[in-house]
């Protein structure tokens, strides 16, 4: 079949004698473009025009605040979209098209289509103002009394609505820091120790999952998840997730593919697929296995046994041991998409489209305001979770959406479960614990942990994000 190199001739419109001056150009000088132009096929230049529009002409943001862009948009066809900031220093759009704001000022927002055989695309002036939140926190030590023995334990209590995310260290899936820094970096008012991590050894990837401004940055598959949505409320769930992807528009074999894990070392050798997303670093950290590289939706670069670069603008595949298989569905300037779907434990789907912030650990402590306590259920076998007394964090929601985030220097899960009972939980899981456990608020520590460590939820009135 035909092909040309036109990856940039439908970015461009020419007219009058330019026009026809670039029409007369042969194959052959086409042919003597740069080879970063991907070859598209010549139906590519009889795409089918998609219409995108937004509700307003115009968005606007205040600094506390993210836009769930790709949720108000509507399209004329089911496509995959694309999205640029004409200026990033006032406000950066992820890869599910969620608004970041960074600074006060004015830019574009461009939704683009990403389909080799769709086009279209939507200019959005946003303008980002000072932020408004006025949240208050309150820290407190309650006493609450488990079967005779009093625990003295330390919360801080969030109103419902508080910004909230996921704080990385050194902002990045795989680095360690002590907690208050990480809650400084973000401009946390209030901050809590997060998912379990690789604490004793080699890269210090998550074990839990963590998603950060609507984006998986990092699956677990284990134990219990809370999130926090668009609207300001939480959901608490066995969360599982899977990520399925599309080779130019199709996610059949032989063009589908998928992944196991995001942003996750995999061992070298053995069966892996792994996403590495730009929250993960400049790079993915290791040198080994077949990496495909995409950039804007589209593959720009494939490799093996090399450290690969993660673009801004897109997401490296990694490919081991067995899976390199996986590796030869892709060429580049094939077109690329992937879905993510949510399920229990159970296998039931669950809508969590509408959770910007997540992270996951366990076990689940209570479940609407009772006792539900097992460990084992959701996965966990060490003694430390199943028998143990030790130092844990946690929190809870209550009935109005109140936000409750406690440590208490030794309970066992079971009287973790009833404590949270006795602070008004209407919803409560465990994090991580141990030398892990750690609370910050108003710039000050107030369970340190003992031990550098990788992620923390936090809430902020202006969130650097």
């Amino acid at each position: 079949m035909r092909q040309k190199w036109i990856h940039a001739i439908r970015k461009i419109t020419l007219t009058g004698t330019a026009a026809a001056l670039f029409l007369s150009l042969s194959l052959t000088d086409l042919g003597t473009m740069s080879r970063s132009f991907a070859p598209i096929d010549t139906a590519a230049a009889a795409a089918k025009q998609v219409t995108i529009t937004y509700p307003t002409s115009t968005a606007a943001l205040t600094l506390d605040k993210r836009l769930p862009l790709a949720s108000k948009l509507k399209l004329s066809a089911d496509v995959a979209l694309r999205y640029e900031s004409g200026n990033s220093a006032v406000a950066r759009v992820n890869s599910n098209g969620v608004v970041i704001p960074v600074a006060a000022g004015t830019t574009n927002i461009w939704v683009h289509v990403a389909s080799a055989d769709y086009t279209g695309s939507l200019k959005l002036p946003l303008t980002v103002k000072a932020s408004s939140a006025a949240y208050k926190v309150t820290t407190a030590v309650k006493k609450v009394k488990v079967s005779g023995k009093t625990f003295s334990v330390q919360t801080v209590t969030i109103p419902k609505g508080m910004p909230v995310t996921a704080g990385l260290a050194g902002r990045r899936v795989g680095a360690v820091q002590q907690l208050a820094d990480i809650g400084k970096s973000y401009r946390a008012v209030a901050a809590i120790n997060g998912t379990y991590f690789e604490a004793y050894g080699g890269v210090p990837d998550p074990y839990g999952t963590v998603i950060s401004d609507g984006v998986v940055e990092h699956i677990g598959n284990t134990g219990t998840s809370v999130g926090f949505k668009w609207d300001g409320s939480a959901v608490m769930d066995t969360l599982r997730i899977k990520v399925r992807g599309a080779t130019n528009g199709s996610y059949n074999s032989p063009n589908n593919w998928y992944v196991y894990f995001v942003n996750r070392t995999p061992t070298k050798g053995a069966a892996s697929a792994v996403m590495f997303t730009p929250k993960r670093g400049a790079n993915v950290g290791f040198s080994y296995g077949k990496a495909v590289t995409v950039r804007k939706g589209v593959v720009t670069k494939t490799g093996s046994n090399a450290n690969a670069d993660i673009p801004k603008d897109g997401y490296v595949l990694v490919f081991t041991g067995s899976e390199e298989k996986l590796a030869s569905r892709f060429k580049v300037g094939t077109f690329v998409d992937y879905k993510v779907t949510f399920n229990n434990a159970a296998g039931q789907a669950i809508d969590w489209s509408g959770v910007h912030t997540a992270i996951g650990a366990g076990p689940r402590l209570v479940k609407d305001g009772q006792l539900a306590v097992d460990p084992a259920k959701e996965g966990f076998s060490s003694p430390k979770i199943l028998t143990d007394s030790g130092a844990r964090s946690g929190i809870a929601i209550k009935k109005d959406g109140t936000v409750i985030l406690a440590t208490v220097p030794g309970a066992t899960i079971k009287q973790w479960g009833y404590i949270m009972l006795g602070l008004g939980a209407n919803q409560a899981m465990n994090l991580d614990g141990g030398a892990s456990s750690g609370l910050y608020a108003s710039g000050k520590m107030i369970t340190t942990p003992g031990r550098l460590i990788s992620n923390t939820l936090l809430f902020s009135n202006n969130p650097k994000w």
